[in-house]
């Protein structure tokens, strides 16, 4: 089964320009993976005085979205190794470089750089992409 690993970017961009990115992927045949460290990203992006109020309001509206949708939730800590990386990109990316056939869905310009994997993106302002 096809595999999808999304980050926060992306899950941001996609509520912020009203992309259904669940329904495109459950339609495609993914199996949706978010992090539990992405969740926690969008958690503390969510919080009152962390951030402006267009990315505190669609931090919420995501976090919203993806409860009430069907997806993995996996441990990227518990995954790989017992060595705690510094940022949630480079969890996701090793995630990624040691699981060849997961497609990477990120906005991230260094990480679309560092995976040789197929990556999902946002094309124009509304349109999926799979490179």
């Amino acid at each position: 089964m096809k595999q999808v690993i999304l980050d926060t970017s992306f899950i941001l961009s996609c509520t912020k320009q009203k992309i259904d990115f669940f329904d495109y992927l459950k339609s495609e045949g993914y199996t949706i993976l978010i992090p539990k460290q992405v969740l926690t990203e969008l958690e503390k992006i969510s919080l009152p005085d962390m951030k402006k109020a267009s990315d505190q309001e669609a931090a919420a509206l995501s976090l919203r979205i993806i409860m009430n949708n069907i997806f993995d939730k996996i441990d990227l800590n518990t995954a790989l190794s017992p060595l705690k990386r510094k940022s949630v990109d480079e969890l996701i990316i090793d995630y990624a470089n040691k699981n060849q056939s997961i497609i990477l869905a990120t906005l991230d310009r260094e990480m679309q750089r560092k995976v040789k994997n197929k990556k999902l993106i946002i094309r124009g302002k509304n349109q999926l992409e799979l490179i």
